[in-house]
């Protein structure tokens, strides 16, 4: 069975996913780019594919693209644009041809036709929910898993809802003291902790349902 699944949502020891004053300079806040540190130093994050690190650190980020076959995000991940869609000109952070390869399904209160890009992603603006955002991502996923990307407040409602199944989060070592926090309060109640590695750089644990 097609699962919801989280990867890679790298948080810091004070449990922050993003800092503080984000901005389209800051896209995720001060000092939260520090949070991917480790993953530009791995095989898997490297622009050159003979180059980065191997081992822990790099498994888990080639687990979390496995049997992917669609993607969910906030508005906030998609970019820095707010409110009615003033234009068609913006299309996302990552150039003509994004990383996903496939249907990228973005969570708006404002309609928006889909947009096609180069590499088979094409963004599709949802504006009556997660569920019906799942309800899409699952069928275009065609029997494979469905990914949410992010950012800090669309895991969150996913979590509250009790819709995600698998949820894997690296901490890394720094303090960002404020900005979105992804742990604690009622969204992960009805979570535990299913195991933990560590690596050099940053501790990997793994959530599921209680």
């Amino acid at each position: 069975m097609a699962k919801l699944r989280v990867h890679n949502l790298a948080t810091s020891l004070d449990g922050y996913a993003a800092g503080p004053a984000q901005s389209l300079s800051e896209p995720l806040g001060i000092g939260g780019e520090a949070l991917h540190d480790f993953f530009w130093k791995t095989r898997f994050g490297s622009s050159d594919p003979d180059a980065g690190e191997t081992g822990l650190d790099n498994d888990v980020l080639e687990a979390g693209v496995d049997n992917i076959g669609a993607h969910i995000m906030g508005r906030n991940m998609f970019g820095p644009v707010r409110g009615p869609w003033p234009d068609k000109s913006w299309t996302g952070w990552w150039g003509d041809e994004p990383p996903y390869h496939h249907d990228v399904f973005v969570l708006t209160h404002h309609p928006r036709e889909s947009v096609a890009m180069k590499g088979g992603t094409t963004f599709h603006f949802v504006t009556d929910g997660i569920e019906a955002a799942l309800s899409q991502a699952l069928t275009a996923a065609n029997g494979k898993d469905v990914r949410v990307g992010g950012g800090v407040a669309t895991v969150r409602a996913y979590l509250k809802a009790g819709l995600v199944d698998e949820m894997h989060v690296p901490v890394v070592p720094i303090l960002l003291g404020g900005g979105e926090r992804l742990l604690g309060d009622d969204a992960t109640a009805g979570y535990r902790v299913d195991r933990f590695a560590a690596s050099e750089t940053v501790a990997h644990y793994w959530f599921v349902r209680r």
